[in-house]
């Protein structure tokens, strides 16, 4: 049966991942097909590098060529008008330069950047030139950085011990350059979590129950599922809260599919649809 054009289903808005594969299937850019899809958009990807790894560690990491990822990045633009962008881990300086150089050929795409660095296991995940270059060729092209407190510290140079300490840090990291700063609170002992998100307008606390257990991928999650509200026109404190939402819904419902005691979201939660 050939259907006509006429009456094929309009394409959704596409979303491209440039971040690393993971093989046990709980972050990096299995995560973000999964986000993108649940939050009905198409998703698209341009990966940093393969890694080795499952619930319980990172075995290796094999970085790909910036000639590769460079061509990932310009067949993905060359054929889809990309609504939105989140970055997760590049791996490396050239990595940085490499996405800082293809981006800047296409300004105007929104950029939510996640700062990775270290996995939920406490494998490094980016060398030790990589926060500034971080500093010097991303940041100010970035839309919304949304670092963990770890990220942050290793960004600032400097602890995050409290809130009033995040509010430093936020303000601390928006003057590098980007237009927001996401600062999630999670490291911080309490029972109630704090997520700061710092823009033009000022300040806005998203609050949420601590659940139990060790999430894997919801860095990786919630940096996707903001870059498809903002592929959707979402203001971003309302792309920001639905995807804190989705994330918290996710991890709530997660599961744990390997030996390790790594949770990992259950990403088919159902979401809102876009208004």
């Amino acid at each position: 049966m050939t259907i006509s054009a006429s009456r094929r289903r309009r394409a959704p808005p596409a979303v491209l991942t440039i971040a690393g594969s993971d093989s046990g299937g709980g972050a990096g850019i299995q995560a973000d097909l999964k986000t993108f899809a649940a939050f009905g958009t198409h998703g698209l990807c341009a990966i940093t590098a393969v890694t080795a790894q499952n619930t319980r560690t990172v075995a290796a990491i094999e970085q790909i060529s910036a000639g590769l990822l460079r061509g990932q990045i310009g067949a993905v633009f060359d054929d889809f008008a990309v609504a939105a962008v989140k970055i997760g881990m590049l791996g490396s300086a050239t990595a940085v330069r490499t996405v800082a150089e293809a981006l800047e050929e296409r300004p105007g795409v929104p950029l939510v950047l996640d700062p990775v660095m270290v996995a939920t296991s406490g494998a490094a995940l980016a060398g030790r030139t990589m926060t500034a270059a971080l500093q010097r060729h991303l940041l100010a092209r970035a839309d919304l950085l949304t670092p963990n407190l770890p990220e942050a510290e290793r960004l600032l140079g400097a602890p995050i011990v409290d809130r009033r300490g995040m509010r430093e840090a936020a303000r601390a990291l928006r003057a590098l350059g980007c237009r927001a700063v996401l600062l999630k609170g999670g490291h911080l002992p309490g029972r109630r979590i704090g997520d700061l998100l710092l823009d033009e307008r000022g300040e806005s606390w998203f609050e949420h129950a601590r659940l139990v257990g060790e999430g894997h991928g919801t860095g990786c999650t919630l940096a996707a599922a903001v870059a498809a509200g903002l592929a959707w026109k979402r203001p971003l404190g309302e792309a920001v809260g639905a995807a804190i939402d989705y994330v918290h819904r996710a991890f709530a419902a997660g599961y744990r599919p390997g030996r390790g005691t790594l949770v990992v979201l259950d990403h088919g939660v159902q979401v809102p649809p876009a208004d």
